[in-house]
């Protein structure tokens, strides 16, 4: 052992060993050259523009752009920015399956709006991160699909009053908003310009592109909502192109058939909603429901003006995925549950009862009047009072009940 001790001992004060360690670096050198050039990995080249659905890893995507307008790459704060709208929400997983659903509904409603106005079809996403596409109503008092306040909607042609509060119809407040996205595209001559403006406003994102000496979005240095805000529209496009990015697994993306409806135009004050409600052949909670922007049971005669009240062709179909987009969540009018406003119900001996929320049920087959006041944890007895139904009698199948809370 003393004898291996002193050999080694000799060979490290000698030459030997660093003559062997200069001949072997060449080698290791030329070795990690050739592994680096033809092992790294390859650039992430795949462009997001009608790209549905691939399964890739949990990376920022390469080449990501919003309306065509190519995000700057190799820079670490916006990586850094988009990093955190994409992974650092937890939102992705939970609700992703609902928020599919949808958009299965409301984009072919949306998307030809978008088109015929001319503006990019990745304004849709501007809709899904204001409001989840849904008839909500924010603290601020912006409403609606696109979220848009009351000026602001006045200023593109909505009318918002007592009685009528056009930011609830989805198409009107869809061309309200193309109308805003043009205007600010017009100033900037850019689209991701444009989608800050709609959070921030034109003279809010003009005066802060003069005071910095800025040309684009990603050289402002902006507030933390609309600094975050074209990166969350990046993260939700990302999402519904390529849920892989979240590990989500693919989805199956089909349009829903848009709902046909009669389209009745009125152009004469509405006194009583039940009374046109029974003219046209359904009812008044129908009728509420399919146009959240009338607000009270009667509608003015306002000069000029020709409002068109929709009803489905087909009353025995199963609507209540789109009555809760739009009114708000669960039935809700306009607003959510804890929120809503209370609404008083005439009752047959001329007394009044007061609820705060309606839910529209569509009967069907073999479900009974018992079952149903049970299910809904209302009495049966009211159930029957609310939809006219005669003691012992059932509801019809396809029928459509109100169930008042």
């Amino acid at each position: 052992m003393a004898a291996l001790k002193t050999t080694i001992r000799t060979l490290v004060r000698s030459n030997f060993l660093q003559r062997v360690i200069l001949f072997l670096c060449p080698f290791l050198v030329g070795y990690f050259v050739i592994r680096i050039w033809f092992f790294f990995p390859a650039e992430n080249a795949l462009v997001y523009s009608d790209n549905n659905f691939n399964v890739l890893g949990l990376n920022i995507p390469s080449t990501l752009d919003f309306c065509g307008e190519k995000i700057p790459a190799n820079n670490y704060e916006i990586k850094k920015n988009l990093e955190k709208e994409f992974f650092s929400n937890s939102y992705w997983k939970a609700n992703s399956g609902i928020l599919f659903v949808k958009a299965q509904k409301w984009f072919p409603y949306i998307e030809p709006i978008l088109k015929k106005e001319g503006v990019p079809d990745d304004f849709k996403y501007v809709a899904v991160i204001e409001s989840h596409l849904s008839n909500i109503v924010s603290p601020a008092g912006a409403a609606g699909f696109w979220q848009l306040v009351p000026v602001s909607a006045r200023n593109f042609d909505l009318e918002v009053n007592e009685y009528v509060d056009e930011r609830y119809h989805v198409e009107k407040a869809t061309r309200a908003a193309c109308k805003l996205f043009k205007m600010a595209h017009s100033n900037f001559k850019n689209w991701t310009l444009a989608a800050a403006a709609y959070n921030r406003g034109i003279g809010g994102i003009q005066d802060a592109l003069d005071r910095q000496n800025a040309d684009s979005y990603y050289e402002l240095n902006l507030n933390s909502e609309t600094g975050s805000f074209v990166y969350r529209i990046l993260a939700y496009k990302t999402l519904f192109s390529s849920p892989g990015h979240f590990g989500i697994k693919k989805k199956k993306w089909t349009y829903y058939p848009v709902i046909p409806f009669k389209t009745y135009k009125v152009d004469t004050a509405i006194t009583n909603l039940n009374a046109f409600a029974k003219y046209v052949g359904c009812n008044k909670a129908t009728i509420r429901f399919f146009n959240p922007w009338l607000l009270q049971d009667v509608l003015p005669k306002t000069e000029g003006k020709t409002y068109e009240i929709r009803v489905p062709k087909n009353l025995k179909a199963d609507y209540s995925s789109y009555i809760r987009d739009l009114t708000g969540q669960d039935g809700s009018l306009n607003q959510d549950p804890d929120e809503a406003p209370e609404k008083t119900i005439e009752a047959d001996n001329d007394t009044t009862q007061v609820f705060k929320k309606t839910i529209l049920h569509i009967v069907k087959e073999k479900e009974t009047i018992d079952e149903l006041a049970g299910f809904y944890e209302v009495k049966a007895d009211n159930l029957r009072k609310w939809n006219n139904i005669k003691e012992k009698q059932e509801a019809v199948v396809g029928q459509t009940l109100s169930i008042h809370y």
